[in-house]
């Protein structure tokens, strides 16, 4: 693999490889198996792969998370190293390279930008519309991966594409998960080891959640969920949405769903001072309609 740092040589480096159809994956480092198997699939669709690691700064409505968040370029570079090929490049930018002018766009994502994570997290998604679509006019990919446990930032990526008028088929890989059921995640190095020991009864109430749907509307799901986890301890549930894929419009009751859609139970909880996300389909063949 080449390792780059500037506009100017990745360009060169994309030039000389000449190869297509190119597949990105963006990431901000700190990478897991999650990372790696975004990576393992653009491999396999892909005879040349861009992996970014930029730690954006514009996406962070929080500035402590934003001093927190994990930097570890070196095993990063190791882990890649396993992985990718001598023809791969991996681009870490550093601030002037992503943004040499200020930047302060606003986008309108639509649906996909007010619910949920836009509630919790204001500015977000303008800072994810910025260093996506600046990626993408220096990468210039075919094909961009990325993982489903955002599943909202997908969306607006996807509605990002469509807005700007890429040429970029956008990819979204499966939610990768420790042995105990907990999504991958950067962010899970910084949870403390008490909140670590409580943190996969996230996925197991969602689990069950989504096998409830055929005999209990969705009131009485979202009330299980935000009990089972508050009873936990030390877990405080921001929200859970039961949101179709595409406009992420959430139905508050059954008779609401459609057979014509997919709707996913996405949900967000704080784990002591670190913010956890994850979602779990809730299957059609469970839908009314």
């Amino acid at each position: 693999m080449k390792t780059v740092y500037t506009v100017k040589e990745i360009r060169e480096a994309l030039a000389c490889a000449g190869l297509k159809p190119s597949g990105f994956v963006p990431t901000m480092g700190a990478l897991h198996q999650g990372h790696i198997s975004l990576v393992r699939n653009a491999i396999k669709k892909c005879p040349l792969v861009v992996v970014s690691i930029y730690v954006n700064p514009a996406q962070f409505n929080d500035r402590e998370d934003l001093k927190n968040y994990p930097r570890t370029i070196s095993s990063d570079l190791r882990l890649l190293g396993d992985v990718l090929r001598e023809n791969d490049i991996v681009f870490i930018p550093g601030d002037d390279e992503i943004y040499p002018v200020p930047d302060n766009r606003k986008f309108d994502f639509g649906n996909a930008g007010k619910v949920m994570e836009a509630l919790h997290r204001p500015g977000h998604f303008d800072g994810v519309g910025r260093v996506v679509s600046r990626l993408f006019d220096i990468v210039k990919p075919d094909i961009a991966f990325f993982g489903m446990k955002d599943f909202q930032q997908v969306a607006v990526v996807r509605e990002l594409v469509h807005k700007l008028g890429y040429k970029i088929k956008i990819e979204g890989n499966p939610i990768i998960r420790e042995a105990d059921g907990l999504a991958m995640s950067s962010r899970n190095t910084l949870l403390e080891p008490e909140m670590r020991k409580k943190a996969p009864v996230i996925f197991s109430t969602i689990s069950k959640a989504a096998g409830m749907l055929a005999d209990n509307d969705i009131p009485g799901i979202k009330e299980f969920v935000f009990n089972t986890i508050q009873k936990a301890g030390g877990l405080e549930v921001e929200y859970f949405e039961i949101v179709d894929d595409r406009n992420l419009v959430s139905a508050s009751r059954k008779s609401e769903m459609k057979k014509t859609r997919r709707y996913f139970g996405c949900i967000a909880v704080k784990a002591g001072r670190i913010r956890l996300i994850d979602n779990i389909e809730f299957h059609p063949a469970t839908n009314p309609k």
